[in-house]
């Protein structure tokens, strides 16, 4: 495998950190991957670090896979590598995963053979998708590594030798410390820019079903000052040193985008940097950039109390009627000016969760939320990740469900349970399941239902919305599949009088929902034009200045794409890095299954 070597922009060779005796343990995954499945049953890394063997669930899950193939392809007469590369392969998986784990994703054995039947129940050509959280860096500023390799696995940047928000090595669902999240991300570099605009639109755009989706942004809590060090910032415009995407730039990308495709294919957040302090640069956005809607963090040092121009910004809490009042005052006065052309712009966006640490609303706790909702009834606050405090790695929160912690007559997920409940009454509070989703779905899938049904049990099916904080965890089709695969098994629906995931639930959640927060008009997917091919061939100097890139690599990916898939080429499902094949468990027999 190869490096890249930033500082020296050439890749170099890399012979990883195994030694000889680990090494000795380990094959090629390219060469010695027995099955080449669709999704990955055993760890590979790619020589950073010593892949863990094979855990019994993963081999419960490969052993069932191989039988249930077997079967399928003598059925087809064909062999089985062709019936593992073809619709039914993943239908097998899906199977095989439900066998181990319980029944959480829809699939049927007809699947397996048929592929109409299969993309009868995957998500449907005419899926209106309104993916409301999603980033990208501006040209300056390096990719973030932790949050890839989270969602990448352990074959991610050299410089992540071990899952970043798992420091404990704690075990998922699957009995892994560090699951891959998206297989389309392994074997990928991370250091290269994959979260830069040119891979941001391919991501999103032409390869996932997103129809119209809102770049995010955030602001900054901590600014480094030549002399002075990292500090909290003294002002916004101070603050923007920091931000992975400033307003201007977050406003140029929207406009880029839908002038190019010649539809409303996204929308932008301002940035809400809140006291009265900051309320002349939210005018300062709202006039300029005018943005669709707001994005803040309790967390961020974001709130400019006072006008002493030598005060320090800090954290702040929605129901501070000295310090953020103001600014929900001033954006209620610009919306009834602004609701006809922007009508998302009551929308006020907080980051909530994510933050392990004390019940306090400015690291994410809920609890200032429903005096702020009762007190300003003309703003929607959608609380982004729902809430949920674990900071990505929710073995903890398994915990807790397996030993009957409860709140409310269901298991206590600290803080979305608490946070669902507070506002179950409260009509212009919603829950935005970003990176919550991505976390669980794939590596506790138990947690994910329990998610799911909480939010639609105490809030219901119209105040839920998607987002898929992509492109961090690559495009966002992954998990715009897996909610609609998803269902909450009837145990825990009977259990703990959760409603059904239905279809009717799912197009809500994943579009039609925020379509009505942002006055989207036509959700008919077929009336949006594409973004073009060559979208990166359109982007002038003037766009790629103010998003601070010297140079944009050409995307050939996105040219090949179209003849790619009028070739009919299937997957091969090749994994590139080490894998471990000796010292391991001894394999379950299919008689064992």
């Amino acid at each position: 495998m190869n490096t890249w070597n930033e500082s020296g922009r050439v890749w170099e060779e890399d012979h990883g950190l195994l030694d000889a005796e680990q090494v000795a343990q380990c094959e090629r995954a390219d060469v010695a991957e027995p099955l080449r499945l669709p999704i990955p049953t055993r760890m590979i890394s790619n020589g950073e670090y010593m892949p863990v063997p094979q855990t019994e669930q993963q081999q419960r899950v490969e052993a069932r896979i191989e039988e249930l193939a077997d079967a399928a392809s003598k059925k087809l007469g064909i062999s089985r590598r062709k019936f593992l590369r073809s619709s039914g392969g993943m239908a097998a998986t899906l199977l095989a995963m439900n066998d181990v784990f319980g029944r959480f994703f829809n699939v049927s054995l007809i699947e397996m053979f048929e592929p109409a039947a299969y993309a009868a129940v995957a998500p449907p050509k005419d899926l209106f998708v309104f993916d409301d959280q999603l980033h990208f860096v501006r040209g300056s500023k390096p990719s973030p590594a932790g949050l890839r390799a989270v969602a990448q696995g352990p074959t991610s940047a050299p410089t992540v030798k071990s899952n970043p928000f798992n420091p404990r090595g704690q075990s998922d669902e699957l009995g892994q410390a560090w699951s891959v999240w998206n297989p389309a991300l392994v074997g990928l570099p991370i250091d290269r820019g994959y979260a830069h605009i040119t891979q941001f639109i391919k991501d999103v755009f032409l390869d996932s079903q997103v129809t119209i989706g809102l770049l995010s942004n955030v602001t900054a809590s901590l600014v480094q000052i030549e002399g002075e060090g990292s500090r909290a910032p003294r002002n916004a415009a101070e603050a923007q040193r920091g931000e992975i995407l400033t307003a201007a730039q977050t406003a140029a990308a929207r406009n880029f985008v839908n002038r190019i495709s010649g539809s409303t294919r996204m929308l932008c957040h301002g940035l809400l940097y809140v006291g009265k302090g900051n309320l002349a640069y939210i005018q300062e956005q709202t006039d300029q950039n005018e943005p669709d809607s707001w994005k803040g963090y309790n967390i961020s040092n974001a709130a400019k109390v006072d006008n002493d121009p030598n005060s320090l910004m800090r954290q702040w809490r929605h129901d501070d009627e000295e310090v953020a009042y103001p600014t929900f005052e001033l954006i209620q006065k610009n919306y009834e000016k602004l609701k006809d052309r922007k009508p998302g712009f009551n929308n006020i966006c907080v980051h909530k969760g994510l933050a392990p640490g004390p019940s306090d609303p400015r690291r994410g706790h809920p609890g200032d939320l429903p005096k702020a909702a009762r007190d300003w009834p003309k703003l929607n606050f959608i609380s982004y990740h729902a809430c949920i405090q674990p900071n990505f790695f929710l073995a903890d929160t398994l915990k807790d469900i397996q030993t009957g912690t409860l709140l409310g007559g269901v298991p206590n997920i600290r803080w979305t349970t608490e946070y669902a409940q507070l506002v179950k009454d409260l009509p212009n509070c919603y829950a935005e399941i970003g990176t919550t989703w991505a976390s669980s779905v794939v590596t506790f899938p138990t947690v994910a239902a329990h998610i799911m049904g909480q939010v639609l049990k105490f809030m219901g099916e119209d105040r839920v919305v998607f987002g898929s904080d992509s492109v961090w965890y690559g495009s966002p089709q992954w998990q715009i599949e897996a909610l609609w695969r998803f269902q909450i098994p009837e145990a825990l629906r009977e259990k703990h009088g959760y409603p059904a995931l239905t279809e009717s639930a799912k197009r809500k959640i994943l579009g039609l929902t925020s379509a009505k927060l942002y006055g989207i008009r036509g959700v008919d997917t077929g009336s949006y034009k594409p973004v073009p091919k060559d979208y990166e061939s359109r982007m002038t100097e003037e766009l790629k200045t103010l998003l601070e890139f010297d140079k944009l690599t050409a995307d050939n990916m996105s040219r090949m794409k179209e003849t790619y898939a009028a070739l009919a080429i299937e997957p091969d499902h090749i994994r590139y890095g080490w894998m471990r094949v000796r010292g391991e468990a001894q394999p379950v027999t299919r008689a064992g299954v």
